[in-house]
């Protein structure tokens, strides 16, 4: 897993499986539904797992990534896919990276 960061949530096709950090079920329901459906669907259409991490900064991140021997995972695709997760998800990014910053951000 990615270790300069903190997950805010994750999505498997290998396991099946989302995760929620649970430093973030303050969280209005209809975001946490969002990042579900938005990561649950990433992986159905593409496979893989998906992961939305925080780096240092405070900078929401999408990352990627898939097992070497998995034959159906789509590189291209997920790149594409990315790109519009990324594209239309903007203002809920800003948003989620706005509550971060108040919620988790060091003072300085």
């Amino acid at each position: 897993m990615y270790q300069d960061g903190v997950i805010l949530c994750s999505a498997s096709k290998y396991t099946q499986k989302y995760f929620l950090n649970p430093d973030f079920e303050g969280l209005p329901d209809m975001v946490k539904d969002e990042l579900k459906i938005m990561c649950v669907l990433y992986t159905e259409e593409v496979g893989g797992i998906i992961m939305l991490v925080f780096d240092e900064r405070g900078d929401l991140k999408i990352l990627t990534e898939a097992n070497d021997d998995d034959l159906l995972f789509d590189e291209i695709g997920s790149a594409l896919k990315v790109k519009d997760i990324q594209r239309e998800k903007k203002d809920l990014f800003e948003q989620l990276e706005q509550y971060y910053g108040a919620f988790f951000g060091e003072d300085e």
